[in-house]
């Protein structure tokens, strides 16, 4: 159908539990460690519902390790400039996400991730679906329903390498003008 949907809470999947995995996501881990952006909590990621793949007979499926950190800061418009400083400051807004999800045992590593948005039944959310491959399951998101800024010097990144898809996102600010 395309567009995912709850599941019960018992379509539990086994985590990968992998040392390569747990090495990957630990680095990525403390790489990030000071970089000031807040991780995303187990809350925001949705369950899909069970699926069955065409390798399952042949792989045990799993879920990926991951990680989501959540870009937030303040957005000094017109309105916010005129009722806050820097003292007393506005409150702070989702400005972008950086998500890395280790896949190191792809059946076919030279294949790369993608990744696909769906609507939510909030119209403020969306849901950001990320597909793996064989053995993984696919795994999605919570995320805001904003535009997304696609240019690569604007921290849009979306690669596949040594087992790590990185996708990095911010959005699009809105530009004001008289």
């Amino acid at each position: 159908s395309g567009v995912p949907t709850v599941a019960p809470p018992s379509a539990a999947v086994a985590q990968d539990e992998s040392p390569e995995a747990i090495a990957l996501i630990r680095r990525e881990e403390e790489r990030a460690a000071d970089d000031g952006l807040e991780k995303m909590g187990p809350r925001d990621e949705v369950r899909l519902e069970a699926q069955k793949y065409s390798w399952s007979d042949r792989h045990r499926p799993r879920k990926p390790r991951y990680m989501v950190r959540v870009r937030t800061g303040y957005e000094w418009n017109a309105h916010n400039k005129a009722h806050y400083d820097y003292d007393n400051p506005p409150p702070r807004m989702v400005q972008g996400y950086k998500i890395s999800v280790a896949f190191p045992d792809l059946v076919d590593p030279r294949e790369a991730p993608t990744y696909s948005l769906h609507k939510a039944a909030d119209p403020e959310l969306a849901i950001l679906r990320i597909h793996g491959g064989a053995p993984y399951e696919d795994i999605a998101f919570s995320i805001l329903n904003r535009e997304w800024e696609m240019n690569r010097k604007r921290g849009f990144r979306a690669s596949f390498e040594r087992g790590l898809f990185h996708l990095y996102f911010n959005f699009k600010r809105a530009r004001y003008r008289k």
